[in-house]
């Protein structure tokens, strides 16, 4: 039988790859790393029941307790504020690449662009209730409905428009890894603050990096983990808006 420890030496003098010293380099660097980590990860073996036991408890329970009486008071300021549906419906990509019919409540004043052009700070096409609800996430409570679907889970990548689909996938490293889990209306990526609009490239990679994090890692606890805090940075941003105070 071989030592452990002398195991152990030899390992200890295997020497690590240098990472490149350019910016770009290291960017890809990194992302093969990733993939490498994740091919070689499977989650526990009752992780995707446990998962869908949680999903369809959250959303029915939400949907019951609060959707039932905040829809109608939620549908009746967006009327005033604006003329146009109650709900905005926009296909998304999601598990494995299929489409799916993703439901928010509408933020924006009726536009052609909606579709294919991201909003922005202050983007002239948000509504004054739109902003509201923006910032508290309220705007995507609907989709606890795609979660009793089955087409999102509460806890995943976010799922984007098809036509970013399409054009990351294109440009961006491993991007479609993460299309081999269920999209979520939470993740990695935004209790790390890496919501609303995409300026910048580097953003974009960042953002990848924590979903391909997540899909390496993931568990029942790290879902847990990812709810709370994001109901946390709900709480504190709706403070925020509220009061008009940071809370830093």
């Amino acid at each position: 039988m071989k030592d452990p420890g002398a195991l152990d030496m030899r390992l200890e003098k295997v020497q690590t790859p240098a990472i490149p010293q350019t910016d770009m380099a290291s960017i890809r660097f990194m992302f093969q790393e990733m993939n490498q980590q994740y091919l070689e990860h499977q989650p526990a073996s009752y992780y995707v029941t446990a998962k869908r036991i949680m999903d369809v408890a959250i959303s029915s329970l939400f949907i019951l307790t609060i959707m039932s009486w905040l829809t109608p008071i939620l549908a009746i300021l967006i009327k005033l504020t604006s003329k146009g549906p109650v709900f905005f419906v926009q296909k998304r990509t999601g598990y494995m690449g299929t489409e799916f019919d993703c439901f928010k409540f509408r933020t924006m004043y009726v536009n052609d662009e909606a579709h294919i052009k991201q909003v922005s700070i202050n983007d002239k096409r948000i509504t004054w209730i739109g902003k509201f609800l923006r910032v508290t996430h309220l705007d995507e409570t609907p989709q606890f409905f795609n979660v009793l679907l089955g087409d999102m889970s509460v806890v995943g990548p976010r799922p984007h428009m098809l036509y970013h689909t399409r054009y990351y996938s294109e440009c961006i490293p491993y991007y479609n890894l993460r299309l081999e889990v269920l999209p979520g209306m939470t993740g990695m990526a935004q209790i790390k603050d890496y919501i609303g609009e995409i300026s910048v490239e580097r953003e974009l990679r960042k953002r990848i990096q924590w979903d391909i994090y997540y899909m390496k890692n993931r568990s029942i606890w790290l879902d847990i983990n990812i709810l709370f805090t994001t109901f946390g940075c709900v709480f504190v941003k709706a403070y925020e808006l509220i009061t008009g105070k940071s809370s830093k």
